[in-house]
């Protein structure tokens, strides 16, 4: 993973608060879809070295305070998404953040997007029965509401194949949604 070339290996730029908050609502702009917490906290610090945490929690809790940001309750975890009031802020102000900067930002979302979203929408957990075999329960959230778009259960007979199917469900849940979704609708409509 490439390292950011910003302003803490750059000692000549070294931003303000108000910088902070811009770079944070650029993210949150750039990224176009609710995270939660440790997410921005792992984009921002973590993986691009744009904020130090401590600087990021609290540049958080103040666009969240002002309202630039807005908070949704998902019932597992909290999302954070910018508001109009925040982008109209970082529209007229965003120009104070280093262009190197917000090229890195632009691209990163570009490339881990779809990743992210997936972390945070396609959730797969397993746990072991009484009778030693697994089961696995397969969620797709949606992203605005507080509840599953679609929640599916099988039972493995190992623990490395619950393993391995949780693991790829990431990847392919949209496939199987989809083919679930469009099997019943057809169904349905040959039926009448």
């Amino acid at each position: 993973m490439k390292k950011s070339t910003n302003w803490m290996n750059n000692p000549i730029f070294v931003p303000d608060n108000t910088t902070m908050k811009l770079i944070l609502l650029f993210v949150m702009d750039k990224m176009e879809i609710p995270l939660t917490e440790d997410s921005i906290i792992d984009i921002c610090t973590s993986r691009n070295n744009w904020l130090r945490y401590m600087d990021c929690k609290d540049c958080m809790w103040q666009l969240l305070e002002i309202g630039y940001l807005a908070k949704t309750n998902m019932g597992d975890a909290d999302r954070y998404n910018i508001t109009y009031e925040g982008r109209n802020c970082l529209s007229n102000f965003y120009l104070k953040i280093p262009i190197s900067t917000r090229e890195e930002i632009t691209t990163f979302a570009k490339e881990n997007r779809m990743d992210f979203k997936r972390a945070q929408e396609y959730v797969g957990n397993y746990f072991k029965n009484n009778d030693g075999s697994y089961t696995i329960s397969l969620k797709i959230k949606d992203p605005l509401e507080a509840q599953n778009l679609f929640e599916l259960k099988i039972v493995y007979p190992s623990r490395k194949a619950a393993i391995e199917a949780t693991k790829k469900w990431k990847n392919v849940a949209p496939q199987i949604f989809e083919n679930v979704y469009e099997t019943l609708l057809f169904e349905d409509e040959d039926k009448k």
